[in-house]
């Protein structure tokens, strides 16, 4: 009788201490092997200064992971500005942390381009983005297309979508289209490539509020508490892996704009 309470009480024991699991999804801006790269230290410090067991999870594509995201298959999640406003509205994930500096988004051509607006207004020019919902480097860039040059590429539909931002710089590198939709950090990343010497940004929209760490209502008060923590202490060598200087608390309201925007382009989620 004695050693089956004893093992009642060890067994309970250990299941008290088991860490709790949660899953980070990051959105697959750039290929596997530089996404994991990037983010694999960061979920080895996450897991050991919160001592939860943190798994990393991304996708194939910037459209498989919306799928997920919006179904709620993270339990933390770093997403654009525009997923964390679906993503809000359909599971109520909650906008906790995010990069200090506002984003932009970038157009890139071929350095033996010569104009790039001749380029936007020409019909025969070939828009390359990496999503159809990529904040900064499909929306806002097509955001200001319509209310600077006048162009509305829902109407002229000379523009493709070839999964991620990588994939966008090597397309116009290679003459696949003539213009690309990007961001900054993700750019200077594709430096390293072989196609750097080939390709030049020429254009930056305005200013966002950056990808946004949200979680999901579900998580417990206090071990959302202990994420944000952890990433506002995150040591400068792991936030540079990221190319961010200063992560900053947010919330649900500094994505209003976001939403505004949305509403202008007429933006269509379909399930």
């Amino acid at each position: 009788m004695k050693r089956m309470l004893l093992g009642i009480v060890l067994s309970c024991f250990a299941f008290s201490t088991q860490a709790k699991e949660y899953t980070l999804g990051v959105v697959p801006q750039q290929s596997p092997v530089k996404l994991f790269k990037s983010w694999k230290p960061i979920v080895d410090y996450l897991s050991e200064t919160t001592g939860f067991k943190i798994s990393l999870q991304t996708e194939k594509s910037i459209a498989e992971f919306e799928k997920v995201l919006y179904q709620g298959g993270y339990d933390f999640s770093y997403m654009n500005p525009f997923h964390y406003t679906v993503a809000n509205e359909r599971q109520n994930y909650r906008a906790v942390i995010r990069a200090a500096k506002n984003i932009k988004g970038i157009l890139v051509m071929k350095k033996d381009q010569v104009d790039m607006e001749a380029l936007i207004k020409d019909d025969n020019t070939q828009f390359l983005f990496p999503s159809p919902n990529a904040f900064a480097a499909t929306l806002l860039i097509k955001y200001e297309l319509l209310t600077k040059f006048g162009v509305n590429l829902a109407d002229k539909k000379n523009f493709r979508y070839v999964n991620s931002h990588d994939s966008v710089y090597k397309g116009v590198a290679r003459g696949i289209g003539q213009l690309g939709g990007g961001i900054q950090r993700t750019f200077n990343n594709f430096k390293a490539s072989k196609d750097k010497d080939k390709i030049v940004e020429v254009y930056q929209t305005a200013a966002y509020p950056s990808h946004p760490i949200a979680v999901k209502s579900t998580m417990p008060q206090e071990d959302c508490a202990k994420l944000m923590q952890a990433l506002l202490d995150m040591p400068d060598e792991l936030k540079s892996l990221l190319s961010v200087k200063k992560m900053i608390v947010t919330n649900n309201d500094e994505f209003s704009v976001i939403r505004e925007l949305s509403k202008k382009l007429d933006i269509v989620v379909r399930d």
